[in-house]
């Protein structure tokens, strides 16, 4: 499985994150600069796992961001810098979702536009496998997504997907077998067939 999902991430900078990090807090704005250029993509697609809608995804990215300059939250170093970024990124899209269940005039169809993704994703997805599998991804569970785009995707390993996802090792073990076996189903669906799942 991991070749075919190896062609979707981009190699992050996994300790320059911090670096940059710190040096924005130290007064050196290019340090968010580099955060912002770094992380934006992978960070976007993480959270339109929460709320199937690209553009919606994109504003709690840079909610995420903005989070970071104007609250300056401490990163306490016990996980990668990554690892942190997509925790406060999941809590600005729990806290979006919270608020948008009691907002009655954002609309279903507006939390829920699938048909805005392709645009975007279109350059990070290169071939019609690939398409077809992210068609099949966005077919499952909440949390079958984003457990599969972050070990997948983004290379995250088995921990510091359970740090993201608040859950434990064995939880996150769990949801990869079921996340893979469900795939696996929706692929077959579609007529294909990878000897990886």
């Amino acid at each position: 499985m991991e070749g075919i999902y190896h062609s979707f991430g981009k190699e992050q900078r996994m300790d320059n994150g911090a670096a940059s990090y710190h040096r924005f807090l130290a007064g050196d704005k290019e340090g968010m600069v580099e955060l912002i250029r770094d992380y934006k993509d992978g960070l976007t697609l993480y959270l339109n796992s929460f709320v199937n809608n690209i553009s919606i995804a994109e504003e709690l990215m840079e909610d995420t961001f903005v989070k970071l300059v104007v609250k300056k939250p401490k990163y306490q170093e016990k996980s990668s810098f990554k690892t942190w970024l997509y925790t406060v990124g999941r809590n600005v899209a729990l806290d979006f979702l919270r608020k948008s269940s009691k907002d009655p005039s954002l609309s279903i169809d507006e939390m829920y536009n699938v048909a805005d993704n392709e645009d975007v994703e279109s350059d990070y997805i290169k071939t019609e496998q690939n398409i077809t599998l992210h068609r099949a991804m966005q077919k499952l569970n909440p949390e079958y997504k984003q457990v599969l785009y972050l070990v997948y995707f983004e290379n995250f390993d088995n921990a510091e997907a359970a740090e993201v996802m608040h859950k434990n090792r064995r939880q996150i073990e769990n949801l990869i077998y079921r996340a893979k076996k469900a795939l696996k189903t929706e692929l077959e669906r579609e007529g294909f067939v990878y000897e990886g799942l």
